[in-house]
């Protein structure tokens, strides 16, 4: 059944709401849900670890990128925060993907390309998510004369 495009994953309960899963790369990872939500609090939960797959997927596509255009930086980041909507199943209905480089030689124009790219044609992530959820892509680069801003569409 499965396919050269079809991807696995397995998800055990270990103890109330807490859950282990894997994928084929054999990490295992912990899910949960706060106290207050009946959890142990001992995991991420699976809205959060949406959140963090959408930036590893981005940010990997982002260093890729820039090093292939020969661009350096110090250091690279990526923060996401979502809105969620207010009836069940409360899906996330916007992200905010905002990536900072801290740089005084990279080109904006390059940052904005990059992110173009990963957002229209690389992250697969942000793929699945498109156009269910709106994703709103922004860069900050820090130089030593202060941070340049901007959105890329």
């Amino acid at each position: 059944m499965a396919g050269d495009n079809m991807l696995h994953a397995e998800v055990r309960q270990t103890e109330g709401l807490t859950f282990v899963a894997r994928g084929p790369s054999n990490h295992w990872v912990v899910l949960d849900t706060s106290e207050s939500g009946g959890g142990h609090g001992a995991g991420s939960n699976p809205m959060e670890l949406l959140l963090m797959a959408l930036g590893g997927c981005t940010g990997m596509d982002i260093v890729s990128i820039l090093a292939k255009m020969k661009e350096s930086y110090m250091g690279f980041r990526v923060e996401l925060s979502g809105e969620r909507a207010e009836e069940h199943p409360h899906r996330f209905t916007r992200i905010y993907v905002d990536y900072y480089l801290t740089s005084d030689s990279v080109l904006t124009d390059n940052v904005a390309k990059a992110i173009r790219l990963s957002a229209e044609k690389y992250c697969s992530v942000g793929g699945t998510l498109v156009p269910g959820v709106a994703l709103v892509h922004r860069y900050h680069i820090i130089r030593g004369a202060g941070e340049e801003t901007g959105e890329v569409v």
